[in-house]
């Protein structure tokens, strides 16, 4: 599980104390598709939004493991 935890580890240092501007952004990426398609695809683009949002929420509010808090 080395690779996951890493991959965690930089999501969080990415996302870390950015999680507003990024869920903006889904919010707006997701209305642009919604646009564009004519809001055909609405129930999906919803469901993809939340579940991102929602990832962005748990990976920022956990603080990524250093090697000095190891």
């Amino acid at each position: 599980m080395g690779l996951i935890d890493d991959l965690k580890g930089k999501a969080q240092e990415l996302i870390g104390g950015n999680e507003e501007a990024i869920k903006d952004g889904i919010e707006k990426a997701g209305d642009f598709i919604d646009d564009k398609t004519g809001g055909k695809f609405a129930e999906q683009v919803d469901a993809v939004q939340d579940a991102a949002s929602g990832f962005v929420e748990n990976a920022g509010g956990e603080a990524p493991a250093t090697d000095e808090a190891r």
